[in-house]
């Protein structure tokens, strides 16, 4: 494993800067791949002087990425790139959300972007267990209508089965780090009984498009559900 020197320019930093200042511009080198998987970065001491932060600061910054899976540190050897795979990087993807109602939205379009691709990938590949498990789940959320904090947990146990039964393991562990993030704003729409009651409805078509495995049709109801949601979730947050 090779070590970083003078070839990059890791940036300085005021020392009033937080340290997820740091933090995300270590992300953008490696964005720009001026650091890639199993680089070194420089010692500690060095590293604070070329980004003029403090050791606080650092070891802060550094302890983020770690949770992020996004640097390793070895004992006596240093500090270092991790190999940058995808599944094990959005394992602890909810320490990137600051969840105030922005995010909120940021979170639902990105379920609008992935979440139709399951549920038409799912169609194809949904198992009659799978199946069974969306009725089961599709029980509890009837007899739960009047209970909102049971029907968020409903409702998460049954978009999660969706995404593991189109098979795709990377997204599958992505979309799992979104749902649990996603719980507060899911809290706010779901509070609204109408909310729930269109839910119960989305789901159901949802439920009929994979059991006919149709995938366009599976797609078309996830959009419609998602669209739905995001539109009473922009109403709750203005």
């Amino acid at each position: 494993m090779e070590e970083i020197k003078g070839s990059v320019d890791f940036g300085t930093f005021s020392r009033e800067v937080l340290s997820d200042k740091v933090a995300n511009r270590i992300l953008a080198l490696i964005r720009t791949q001026q650091l890639k998987p199993g680089d070194r970065l420089p010692p500690e001491r060095d590293l604070t002087e070329m980004m003029g932060v403090s050791r606080l600061t650092l070891r802060e910054a550094l302890r983020t990425l770690s949770y992020m899976n996004v640097v390793e540190n070895h004992q006596r050897k240093g500090t270092f790139i991790t190999s940058l795979d995808p599944e094990m990087l959005v394992e602890h993807l909810e320490l990137v959300f600051s969840l105030d109602d922005s995010t909120f939205l940021e979170l639902l379009r990105a379920r609008k972007v992935v979440e139709p691709s399951l549920a038409e990938m799912a169609a194809s590949n949904i198992t009659d267990d799978e199946l069974d498990d969306l009725d089961r789940v599709m029980g509890k959320t009837k007899e739960l209508i009047n209970d909102p904090e049971g029907f968020v947990d409903t409702d998460i146990e049954l978009h999660t089965i969706i995404t593991n039964a189109a098979h795709e393991m990377v997204l599958a562990r992505f979309m799992d780090s979104i749902l649990k993030v996603s719980t507060r704003s899911r809290q706010r729409t779901v509070a609204l009984l109408g909310v729930r009651k269109q839910t119960v409805n989305d789901h159901i078509k949802i439920i009929a498009a994979l059991k006919e495995h149709n995938p366009q049709l599976a797609r078309q109801a996830m959009l419609d559900h998602l669209t739905y949601v995001e539109r009473k979730l922009m109403q709750a947050t203005e």
